[in-house]
């Protein structure tokens, strides 16, 4: 399988290359140039392995939450490149792929995951890594304020990860108490990560046509899809 990710959702702008099981990836830390970096870092990774856009399976791309701008960036450029290759896309949750790779990382399997969604409120989703190694919601997405957000389904031993967690860190441990074992505020979203949840999506045939790479605000919104 060959697949191309692509993520512009935070502060970070990355984009990744899957060939099976071997994933590259180019990260920077760059906010407001995604749109002057994202294109380059596909097309540096697609010189590299020698391949052209035509060859892959799918386009995958972080369809939110998260900035506005970027969320509309990332799905913008994987619109276009789909067209244009006659490929299908694969939208992945950000909080999702953030949660993955957390996990890539520690190995942690139950995760907060929270983005600070502006207007003192927090992009908001539970995740539990199951015997696949993949991340799987557990109740729903959803924008929420910090001092409401659902509590995680069962039992302790969870770790938040995210910005939200930076921005409303007390209020957000005062709600869920000794449910939060640990925090991780730096973590990002990642093109590798949401590689490796799209794999899983176009394996079970979630794939979707060119036209359907369209964000996912969750402003005044909530959705199951991981």
């Amino acid at each position: 399988m060959k697949l191309l990710a692509v993520d512009t959702s935070g502060e970070a702008c990355s984009a990744a290359l899957l060939i099976d099981e071997a994933i590259r990836q180019r990260l920077q830390i760059a906010p407001r140039r995604h749109g002057e970096l994202i294109l380059s870092m596909m097309q540096e990774l697609l010189d590299e392995a020698g391949l052209q856009l035509q060859d892959l399976d799918a386009i995958a791309f972080g369809r939110g939450p998260g900035s506005f701008t970027g969320v509309r960036i990332a799905a913008s450029v994987t619109q276009g490149a789909a067209f244009a290759a006659e490929l299908p896309v694969v939208p992945i949750s950000t909080l999702a792929a953030m949660a993955q790779g957390q996990f890539r990382r520690t190995g942690e399997r139950r995760l907060l995951a929270a983005l600070d969604a502006r207007m003192d409120e927090v992009y908001w989703g539970c995740y539990e890594i199951g015997a696949e190694d993949l991340a799987r919601i557990q109740g729903e997405e959803c924008v929420s304020p910090p001092n409401r957000v659902p509590a995680p389904p069962s039992g302790d031993a969870w770790m938040g990860i995210g910005p939200g967690w930076s921005a409303y860190r007390e209020i957000l441990r005062a709600r869920l108490g000794d449910a939060v074992q640990a925090t991780r505020p730096e973590a990002v979203c990642e093109a590798h990560d949401i590689a490796t949840l799209a794999v899983a999506e176009l394996r079970a045939g979630r794939q979707l046509p060119a036209e359907r790479a369209i964000p996912v605000y969750l402003r005044d919104r909530v959705t199951r899809t991981a």
